[in-house]
């Protein structure tokens, strides 16, 4: 991969308030402030190499009470009523880093506005050819809806191969659904895990469960289980299919109910994913309360702001590497600011919510893009996916780089785009699973199950009958680059069924590296639509200020990398 600036942090994804809005929905300030001498968590990182379990003695002798200790990476969670805990904390001997446990990102809030996308931001020796070769190519009644499906040649490809539940893809969202009729043949009970509690919500959610934690096949906000419907839908006559139809799907959940991503829950979930096994980690999320996060902050942020995003930047680092080093192929989305990321605008917006203290509200930040990074995907190991609309074009919402060699986007995948073509509407983004009590939240479905006239067209339904009981799925429609990133994330899945091998006892698997080298080696050359370093204008009603330059050849440039996926290429 072409990857220069090795760092990285982790997050989520939000809406923006409309398709064609140019600011994000702001986000509700999570509590956290200490003048009322409560506690909070905060995140200690040990020096590299220290003895991360003497420091959590350290820490609990000098009157914190430590919640977690993450020895992979060397990580402390406690919480501490002292507010100048991060400050002495820093000062101490071991630590690397310190700061409060702050919110990394956020999920979408409001998915009835479907025009709204998400804000910017060991080797195998291969196997023998798969026994579904040559049969009947088979779909799901809602495939045919599935126009980027199409454009990969997913369907063509499950005559070679389907995936394999030795195949393991987590994802790392809000939660998957677990008992959804499409998702749960392939959800994997054992090994899902839900890293986050209600009792740290930054919006106080309320503790539906009495250890305030849900269970492992919960998804409360529905974007984590629309994204593992792209990767992993079972092939079962019912709704859609997935691009990885027989794949094991992990829930490594890391988004709280409300849809804010801490720091100290999405590291666990990163180092858990390579302590297990698996093969793939999706990651459809960007890092909040900053757009980019700068190596000892920007010129504008206050020392705490700056010691904010360096303890995140080293922390999700660590993590992401560890994953990696552990077998783990990271595939994240390329961000929905419309930005180019070798020169990224002023950012204004950022920090965006109240992360305690420190805290100076909103402000101009200059961004260097020698020492600030959109993360993760300009993180160590992340394949960077843009997103493209059915017609190939370049989701207008989608970042792109005019650096080809930074590193920042590896390849291109359908994530939607409403304006695409020459009829809009939600035909033009992405159908996927959806939990339906959050569409009953929402008002898209009623209490008797059917969809509303708020839902249509934006939701579908599909029914078929088993043991004697007719048992329903419910689908939504979407658009971002949080779409696109699953689409990769299953033609990866593809590619180690098709390609691995065994990797130690009882072990299957392919080396990352390998894995991410055929996806890209067999992604679809896609040109710059009006040449190399020519502006591209988008029609209205799309604003000038979307309007981008494409920088490279057919075989790789900054709006399609090294082209869009495929997963007919990648399994033959």
């Amino acid at each position: 991969m072409r990857r220069t600036r090795m760092v990285a942090v982790a997050g989520a994804v939000a809406l923006a308030t409309s398709a064609l809005g140019m600011t994000a929905a702001s986000a509700q300030a999570p509590a956290g402030s200490q003048a009322d001498g409560k506690a909070r968590s905060y995140v200690v990182l040990a020096e590299k190499g220290g003895n991360v379990k003497a420091l959590a003695k350290q820490l609990a002798k000098a009157g914190a009470e430590v919640t977690s200790v993450n020895a992979a990476i060397g990580m402390v969670t406690v919480t501490s009523a002292d507010a100048d805990f991060a400050a002495d904390a820093r000062s101490m001997k071991g630590v690397d880093a310190a700061a409060a446990n702050s919110v990394v990102g956020r999920a979408p809030q409001n998915v009835s506005d479907r025009k709204a996308v998400e804000r910017i931001r060991p080797d195998g020796a291969g196997k023998a050819a798969s026994p579904n070769a040559g049969k009947k190519l088979k779909k799901d009644p809602l495939d045919e809806y599935l126009w980027g499906m199409e454009m990969i040649d997913a369907f063509e490809a499950h005559r070679v191969e389907m995936g394999s539940k030795r195949v393991r893809v987590g994802v790392m969202d809000t939660g998957i659904d677990g008992s959804h009729p499409d998702l749960r043949a392939n959800f994997d009970r054992r090994l899902s895990r839900n890293f986050t509690t209600d009792a740290d919500d930054p919006l106080g959610a309320n503790c539906q469960y009495g250890d305030c934690k849900d269970p492992a096949d919960v998804d409360d906000d529905g974007h984590g289980t629309h994204v593992a419907g792209t990767i992993g839908a079972a092939l079962n006559g019912l709704g859609v299919s997935g691009v990885s139809p027989k794949v094991d799907l992990v829930n490594v959940r890391a988004g709280q109910d409300s849809g804010y991503f801490l720091l100290g829950p999405t590291v666990d979930a990163l180092t858990y994913s390579g302590d297990v096994g698996l093969d793939v980690v999706n990651m459809s999320f960007y890092v909040d309360p900053w757009a980019y996060n700068c190596i000892d902050g920007a010129p504008e942020d206050s020392p705490e702001e700056a010691a904010n995003q360096n303890l995140i930047i080293e922390a999700m680092t660590r993590a992401l590497n560890y994953a990696h080093d552990h077998g783990v192929t990271l595939v994240g989305a390329l961000g929905n600011g419309h930005d180019d990321l070798a020169n990224p605008r002023t950012d204004t917006g950022s920090p965006d919510y109240d992360f305690g203290e420190g805290y100076t509200g909103p402000h101009d930040r200059t961004i260097d893009n020698e020492t600030c990074f959109d993360l993760p995907v300009e993180g160590p190991h992340v394949i960077g996916v843009s997103a493209v609309g059915p017609t190939e074009r370049k989701a207008y919402y989608s970042n792109w780089t005019t650096d080809l060699e930074s590193g920042e986007i590896e390849v291109s995948a359908p994530g939607g785009d409403y304006y695409d073509g020459e009829a809009w509407g939600p035909q033009n983004l992405i159908l996927s699973t959806a939990p339906l009590h959050v569409l009953q939240a929402v008002g898209d479905v009623d209490e008797n199950g059917d969809i509303t006239e708020q839902g249509e067209p934006w939701v579908m339904k599909d029914c078929h009958e088993e043991d004697g009981e007719e048992v329903c799925g419910y689908y939504q429609y979407l658009q971002g680059t949080s779409m696109a990133a699953p689409h990769a994330s299953g033609v990866a899945a593809l590619i180690v069924a098709a390609h691995g091998g065994k990797t130690g006892p009882g072990d299957f698997g392919l080396d990352p590296d390998v894995t991410a080298k055929i996806l890209m080696d067999t992604a679809r050359d896609k040109a710059c639509p009006n040449g190399d370093g020519e502006l591209y204008d988008y029609p209205a009603p799309i604003p000038p200020s979307y309007d981008a330059v494409c920088v490279g050849g057919e075989d790789f440039n900054g709006f399609y990398g090294d082209g869009i996926v495929n997963a007919l290429n990648a399994v033959s």
